[in-house]
């Protein structure tokens, strides 16, 4: 038995490996979720997603607006949090929050999060010092805040309305309870082992270790986790039909347990995942209704903020990459004219020799490597 365990093991590990486990279940989820929306949307009639569409009070499309403004602003902590916590003190906030804005929103809505925002980041935090190590430590950090703040936005919510989640996992409330509690106990018991720990605990070994945040810092990564889910739940409770009435935890959980699919299945900007998930968990609410609530949800929260991002990145590129070097060479060219300048009016009858004035403008002009120091520092 246990030479067949260990050959299945080494099979395992040499055919399919625990990244193409990955890659295999987030093609299962991505079918699944295809097959679900293309049955779900079976019989939807296109003109009255349009009068759902006009039937949204301006007023709560407005509120949800900000809501999403509040998430993205939140969501700017986690990266600023994990350049901290890595002792990378030098990263001032406003380079952590375009990290963070662009490798999640960009990251999210091309998929496969992992390697497009880990790159973007690299991009971005490359120019200050850090290398690959230590963007895979923010990374990290950052991921940990959003599955810590998670687990417990989902336990607390299972827990207090475990029916909520019935419809799309279809599992008894008891169940679902049951996988609260486990939430809420597997955070307590991650608290207790940072707590119990001599030294803050470490994880990763030779030359790959992340010093994990204390117990005190550990619930600022909840609580950061806690509000930006609070505020994207708030506002898909805002875009919501008015009928029937539902209550914002239940909506909560749903959508909480809809997102994590959609990452699970590196779908881009979890696309018919995320759909299909809340489609089937909320099943009292017609279809074109609920469809028109998921269509301004994307507008607000994965369109809009996507084509910022990029065209926030392009401009970034734009400027370093051309306008920069452009400059630096006109400046350069405009130097080397002055000293050509300088040297013909030496030249002329009644003007001496001039070689310290030369040196002197040599030393004005910028160098190209100093200059591109100037901005890198900044």
């Amino acid at each position: 038995m246990g030479r067949l365990l260990t050959a299945l093991q080494r099979g395992f590990k040499e055919r399919i490996g625990w990244k193409g486990l990955g890659v295999i279940a987030s093609l299962v989820i991505i079918a699944f979720a295809i097959t679900t929306l293309i049955h779900t949307l079976q019989g939807v009639d296109t003109g009255v997603i349009l009068i759902a569409l006009t039937e949204k009070s301006p007023y709560l499309i407005a509120m949800a607006a900000l809501c999403v403004v509040g998430a993205f602003c939140t969501l700017t902590f986690y990266d600023f949090f994990a350049v901290r916590t890595i002792g990378k003190d030098h990263i001032p906030y406003r380079v952590a929050a375009l990290a963070a804005f662009t490798s999640y929103t960009i990251g999210h809505n091309v998929g496969a999060t992992v390697f497009t925002g880990g790159a973007i980041r690299f991009r971005i935090y490359s120019d200050y010092g850090l290398n690959a190590i230590d963007v895979a430590k923010i990374c990290f950090i950052s991921g940990l805040t959003f599955w810590l703040g998670n687990l417990f936005v989902l336990g607390i919510g299972m827990a207090w309305h475990p029916w909520a989640a019935s419809a799309m996992d279809l599992l008894p409330p008891s169940v679902n309870r049951l996988i609260a509690f486990g939430c809420l106990a597997g955070i307590a018991i991650y608290l207790t082992w940072i707590i119990t720990g001599r030294n803050r605990r470490e994880l990763g070994q030779n030359g790959w270790k992340v010093v994990l945040p204390s117990a005190p810092l550990t619930f600022v990564q909840i609580l950061i986790g806690v509000v930006d889910l609070g505020f994207c739940a708030l506002a898909m409770y805002l875009l919501m039909p008015a009928h029937p009435d539902i209550d914002f935890v239940s909506v909560a959980v749903v959508f909480i347990l809809a997102t994590l699919l959609g990452f699970a299945s590196h779908a881009p900007g979890s696309l018919g995942v995320f759909d299909a998930a809340m489609l089937v968990a909320l099943p009292q609410f017609g279809k074109e209704q609920m469809l028109a609530t998921l269509l301004v949800f994307r507008i607000l929260y994965f369109m809009i903020p996507f084509a910022l991002a990029i065209t926030i990145m392009g401009t970034r590129e734009l400027w370093f990459n051309v306008v920069q070097p452009w400059q630096r060479r006109r400046k350069i060219n405009n130097g080397n004219g002055d000293v050509s300048n300088d040297n013909n009016d030496d030249d002329a009858p009644g003007h001496g020799n001039s070689d310290s004035e030369n040196a002197s403008d040599e030393a004005a002009s910028p160098k190209p490597h100093a200059a591109r120091s100037a901005v890198t520092q900044d």
